[in-house]
């Protein structure tokens, strides 16, 4: 990277360019979902039950369909052969894997152990059969924080990248890579962080989940825009077919959220207290883990671009892998199941408030405009 494109350009406050209405209270329109989805689900229950109930291996196809519209759109901005560049850059790659799988899931049994299992165990004195077995509510919970903080994010960290402005090349190496690391490290490291003598991974659902929110959305957009820009021109794709598909993500984002909570919402009105319990510990690990993943990203003098989404993907969990995975093993109503549905409840409102704390804070790191531009014309607006 030359000298220049490490100056801090002092209008580069702030990553990105004019947000629009919509995009600026993303946040407000996220908590109206998740309380719209909740309210849904409870007055059409029969409904919620019936959309819930379409899945294969767990994977609910109502939802496949509404992330394959909130990936698209991102796929179909990416140049792929800055992917192949971002597989060439050792240093975000290492510390991005190192997080997600020498850290990551360490640090969230601290947490877990330390509010669930002693600080909040008062609280949490009740206990629930498992599979013949009787079990402490505390330790249900304590399986479900596990079960998150093994399963790094491999579909949802793309719209962070999108909306931070990052390098979206980095970030879909990384899910490659997570995606695979799944495959052979989620069983193992489970079982021994859960303890558990027979851990069945449901293998079906890891793959259908990788094929359906990632591998589908890839090739779609892959094959999209190489036609597009053959056929139509980067003038055409970029000022006309962009613009029409730009509000696509988000809404599809919004929708996702209130299926997601009009088919859990009851488990999250009946559990007040407890879910306030579960939050707390899972809040501190996303918020340190992606505090010590930007720190390590300004110390080894990332660029911004590759910063952010390393420290986002750290942060965020495959929260569709590790609900499934609780069911198969604790059982749909088991407290394991409700802390996994409390973290879809916490991860997507402070995802976008670290989001925000990235675009805000981007001055602190060299900038690399090249990286930025794959994402959207409004990033460049900050680098002149």
């Amino acid at each position: 990277m030359s000298n220049s494109s490490r100056e801090i350009n002092p209008k580069a406050v702030k990553a990105g360019g004019n947000l629009n209405l919509f995009e600026k209270y993303l946040t407000v329109w996220v908590f109206l979902c998740i309380l719209v989805g909740i309210g849904l689900g409870r007055s059409f229950s029969w409904l919620a039950q019936k959309l819930d109930n379409m899945s294969v291996y767990n994977i609910s196809i109502p939802i496949a369909i509404c992330l394959f519209f909130m990936m698209y759109p991102i796929m179909v901005k990416i140049d792929f052969s800055q992917a192949v560049k971002a597989a060439k850059t050792p240093k975000p790659v290492a510390l991005t894997l190192v997080v997600n799988w020498l850290i990551k899931p360490f640090t969230m049994v601290i947490f877990a152990q330390f509010f669930l299992g002693w600080l909040f165990a008062p609280l949490l004195n009740s206990t629930e059969i498992i599979r013949g077995v009787e079990v402490s509510l505390g330790n249900s919970y304590i399986a479900g924080a596990i079960l998150l903080g093994i399963a790094p994010c491999t579909a949802m960290v793309l719209m962070w990248g999108y909306l931070s402005y990052s390098n979206q090349g980095h970030t879909l190496v990384m899910v490659a890579v997570n995606s695979l690391a799944m495959l052979f490290l989620y069983a193992p490291l489970g079982k021994w962080l859960l303890s558990a003598n027979n851990l069945t991974v449901p293998w079906q659902t890891i793959v259908l989940s990788v094929l359906i929110y990632v591998g589908f959305p890839l090739a779609a957009g892959m094959y999209s825009r190489y036609w597009i820009l053959r056929h139509k021109g980067r003038q055409w794709f970029e000022n006309v077919f962009l613009n029409a598909l730009s509000p696509v993500a988000v809404s599809a984002l919004l929708i996702t959220l209130i299926l997601l909570f009009a088919f859990k919402g009851e488990l999250i009105v009946n559990n007040p207290l407890h879910i306030v319990l579960i939050a707390i510990p899972l809040f501190l690990q996303t918020n340190f883990i992606f505090l010590i993943t930007y720190v390590a990203g300004l110390k080894l003098k990332l660029s911004y671009e590759d910063a952010a989404p390393a420290a986002l993907i750290g942060a965020s969990n495959h929260f569709e892998v590790a609900i499934a995975t609780a069911v198969t093993l604790f059982g749909l109503n088991s407290g394991a199941a409700l802390a996994t549905v409390v973290g879809v409840l916490i991860e997507v409102p402070v995802m976008l408030v670290l989001v925000e704390l990235c675009k805000r804070t981007a001055f602190w790191f060299p900038r690399d405009p090249k990286k930025a531009t794959l994402l959207d014309p409004r990033c460049i607006d900050s680098l002149h």
